[in-house]
């Protein structure tokens, strides 16, 4: 059976990590739909479309969709993970934009007024640690 399976998913995509996080929200909405009904539908859709997008033979399409998400992922992961990092070196270092082009840069606290130079623009400024 385990070969019959093997050689059926020859050349389909498979699961990715949207097909994961699909997998997770279905069963979360499963559970909200004990107490909303009408959400039970829109879980059973979602399930369906995840169970087209493994055993589809359109890898190409369905890796663009699985790249879309991730950016959209490492953009959320991101802003999170850099409120983690200040949160955790708030002691140690002081965190400023760029007046230029905006992008986050840190200088260690307690060096008095320090010229930065911006690592994307090169842009300079003096900012006060």
């Amino acid at each position: 059976m385990k070969e019959k399976l093997r050689q059926f998913m020859i050349g389909r995509y498979g699961t990715d990590n949207l097909g994961r996080v699909m997998s997770i929200a279905a069963l979360v909405i499963i559970v909200l739909g004990m107490f909303f009904p009408i959400l039970s539908g829109l879980a059973m859709a979602i399930m369906i479309l995840n169970i087209f997008r493994t055993l589809s033979r359109n890898t190409y399409k369905r890796s663009q969709e699985n790249q879309v998400y991730l950016r959209f992922e490492r953009k959320i992961t991101s802003r999170f993970s850099l409120c983690k990092r200040r949160f955790k070196e708030r002691k140690t270092h002081k965190y400023f934009k760029c007046p230029s082009c905006k992008v986050m840069l840190r200088i260690p606290k307690g060096k008095g007024q320090v010229t930065v130079t911006c690592t994307k623009c090169r842009a300079e400024c003096k900012k006060r640690s």
